[in-house]
């Protein structure tokens, strides 16, 4: 369990109970949604996969598939996003980012980013086992140019996870930055920023954030927005914010989700579903203090019906 999960195991978890539960609520006309709410909300995904399996066994059911044909619409992937074992959840909408129209580079960068490196080689591996072929092949069959080295560096998971920071290298680092931007005389090295963004840690890089300030004056993500345009430049500077504080990145991501018309349904189940055993509360906490409005609010006026609940349950 992470430190701030909105989500946790039940105390008292009885599979056999819970499978029993969920076939009472699809008996008959219509489907108990409350029940299968309650059930799944308040279980971890462990807990959720085994019930799946004693449902299995005592009913020779598969229940993703019952939940599907019961449920409909945002409410039915919710509840399938609840189910699905996390690092699959997350090769399949790497799958669905890349393979849509239109790659949607955001998605990407947010799943590559925010995990660590052993969680994105475990995703890799899930990606080819689902589609027999790999994630790196996709996103070079989709993406070109520098935003295709820029994934793909990303989707090796190689990043140097120490925490150890060396002030004189970040000095280094900005200054090579700064040399392969805005001080050259035609264009930008991309290759430069790509490497150094996508290989040191997390604390490295904030320092040479910070460096990179204390010589220009001006923040990174500004020398971003001098020197890269389109797909790219909106690519690194999700990056340079997920690596700056991932909490406040997801946060973002959320409120971005649910602004303007309509509402990014796929990123806020996937978030919110993600998140919940880890760092949900944190999450929450940043997005009222940042946003004047609590998460539970925000989804209270932009979702409707069992969706809404769902997602209300899993963030409360």
């Amino acid at each position: 369990m992470g430190k701030s999960a909105t989500v946790f195991p039940a105390a008292d978890f009885d599979s056999e109970a819970d499978a029993k539960a969920l076939r009472e609520a699809f008996k008959g006309f219509g489907t108990d949604e409350a029940t299968v709410i309650d059930v799944l909300v308040n279980r971890s995904n462990e807990q959720r996969r085994q019930i799946a399996a004693t449902f299995k066994t005592m009913y020779g059911k598969d229940l993703i598939k019952e939940l599907k044909s019961e449920l409909r619409g945002n409410f039915e992937d919710v509840v399938v996003a609840l189910m699905t074992d996390p690092v699959e959840f997350q090769a399949k909408e790497l799958h669905h980012a890349i393979s849509g129209l239109g790659t949607d580079e955001i998605t990407i960068v947010e799943i590559l980013g925010v995990y660590d490196n052993e969680a994105v080689v475990n995703i890799g591996n899930a990606y080819e086992g689902l589609y027999q072929t790999s994630l790196e092949a996709d996103i070079k069959g989709d993406a070109s140019g520098h935003l295709k080295r820029l994934l793909v560096s990303l989707a090796n998971g190689h990043r140097d996870e120490s925490d150890q920071v060396d002030e004189e290298a970040a000095r280094g680092d900005a200054q090579a930055l700064l040399q392969a931007g805005e001080l050259l005389f035609a264009g930008t090295d991309e290759s430069v920023f790509n490497m150094i963004l996508c290989q040191r840690n997390r604390a490295q890089l904030r320092r040479i954030f910070h460096e990179y300030e204390e010589i220009t004056g001006h923040s990174i993500e500004q020398a971003v927005e001098n020197e890269f345009s389109g797909t790219v430049k909106d690519s690194l500077l999700q990056l340079v914010q997920c690596v700056r504080d991932p909490v406040e990145f997801l946060a973002a991501r959320l409120h971005d989700a649910m602004a303007g018309i309509g509402t990014d349904d796929r990123t806020l189940i996937r978030i919110v579903v993600a998140r919940s055993e880890i760092d949900l509360g944190e999450i929450k906490e940043v997005y009222e203090a940042k946003y004047g409005k609590s998460l539970a609010e925000r989804i209270e006026q932009d979702c409707s019906g069992d969706y809404k609940r769902t997602l209300v349950a899993i963030v409360s």
